[in-house]
């Protein structure tokens, strides 16, 4: 039944403006459809497929035991913050102060708490398209304008369309390598391009890096703070580690953005879950997980399907890939798909564009045959 107040106005009066913006997640959508359908095969979310490593869940469960329990200090626990900056120089080249370290709820948490620190109304952000897509909508919900730099048809980054993209209102660039929906890989010299145009124009970079452990072929991960001070590092522990319910992430960056991120977790998330941070210390310990390497097999398996029928770009990394399979608007080919029980993502969802879709291969080997073999059935 819908509320009407005692005034008659709707109580959606009273929702504030910024919250209007905000749109229910099309991955969502078509993930809770999968719910409905009588075993799908799902290619809808990014969610990795193998357990948690038994020794992280170990931990967890002796965490709980010990009475880790309670609130932690709204930056983390500092073993574990310790662990991130060793972590971070050791693999990423990333050299900062284990104060500059806050552990966050999750990578999502991190990218809410670094928008919601620098964005004002009016503020420009530069992100690469296809995108992540709460990029967009946090943005918006600040008040702050995505600007979108276009990398089709190779989902390669072009740096001087990110310096043409700058402007008197450019408060930051993001970057998310490997890349999320589209799997591309930056190589170093992009990254560094971006850094010397950051630089220039004293912009800060925020760098997404999540999927740093799901690299294919010659590709390498860079990490952009490595060669410019003023990036905020942002990864997780969910996707190397299986560990997307347990909402560990971490954030490192300059001294006065990460206090200023810090003091609004205090307000928000208050902490990261406590037993969980000191599980992943385990997790830090022992690497990503070691089944991560079968998703460069069932990469070559899917790119292989698709080829023949849909132009595609072999992506180098993270665990998605995009197939162009309309001219112009892929929606009745997504319906189609689920009509046949195949659940997949239109990339309007991740983009200005809408000619493809973004296929999830986090399932397994005779799921992908069995997809593929509806999808390139279908009519484009």
């Amino acid at each position: 039944m819908h509320y009407v107040s005692q005034t008659g106005d709707p109580a959606e009066r009273w929702l504030a403006e910024r919250i209007k913006v905000i749109e229910s997640s099309g991955i969502r959508r078509v993930f809770d459809l999968g719910a409905s359908l009588a075993n799908p095969i799902n290619f809808s979310i990014g969610q990795p497929d193998f357990p948690v490593p038994e020794a992280v869940r170990e931990a967890a469960k002796r965490a709980i035991d010990e009475g880790w329990n309670r609130y932690t200090p709204t930056q983390g626990v500092e073993p574990l913050r310790r662990a991130v900056a060793r972590k971070l120089e050791r693999v990423n080249g990333v050299r900062t102060p284990v104060d500059d370290v806050l552990i966050t709820a999750g990578s999502s948490g991190g990218i809410f708490l670094a928008f919601a620190s620098i964005l004002d109304p009016g503020d420009e952000i530069i992100i690469p398209d296809p995108y992540f897509v709460m990029y967009t909508q946090l943005a918006a919900f600040f008040g702050a304008r995505a600007v979108l730099v276009d990398t089709y048809p190779d989902f390669q980054l072009d740096p001087e369309s990110v310096a043409q993209a700058v402007t008197a209102r450019t408060k930051a660039i993001l970057v998310n390598s490997p890349n999320n929906p589209t799997g591309a890989v930056y190589p170093e010299e992009t990254l560094r391009a971006v850094a010397t145009i950051a630089e220039l124009h004293g912009l800060l970079v925020i760098s997404d890096e999540v999927y740093e452990s799901f690299v294919y072929d010659d590709a390498r991960h860079f990490s952009i703070g490595s060669s410019y001070p003023d990036t905020l590092t942002l990864n997780a522990f969910s996707k190397s580690h299986a560990l997307t319910g347990w909402r560990i992430g971490y954030a490192a960056g300059p001294h006065h953005l990460l206090e200023k991120m810090k003091e609004l977790q205090q307000y928000s998330f208050v902490c990261a879950p406590s037993f969980a941070q000191l599980a992943v210390l385990t997790a830090l310990e022992r690497g990503p997980a070691e089944q991560i390497p079968t998703y460069q097999k069932r990469r070559d398996l899917i790119y292989d399907g698709l080829r023949e029928r849909f132009p595609v770009t072999k992506p180098q990394g993270a665990f998605y890939i995009m197939p162009r399979v309309a001219e112009d608007d892929a929606t009745a080919f997504v319906e189609e798909a689920i009509r046949n029980n195949v659940l997949i993502i239109p990339a309007s969802v991740f983009s200005a564009r809408g000619t493809h879709v973004r296929i999830s291969y986090a399932t397994s080997e005779e799921a992908i045959r069995e997809g593929v073999n509806v999808l390139c059935r279908l009519r484009a």
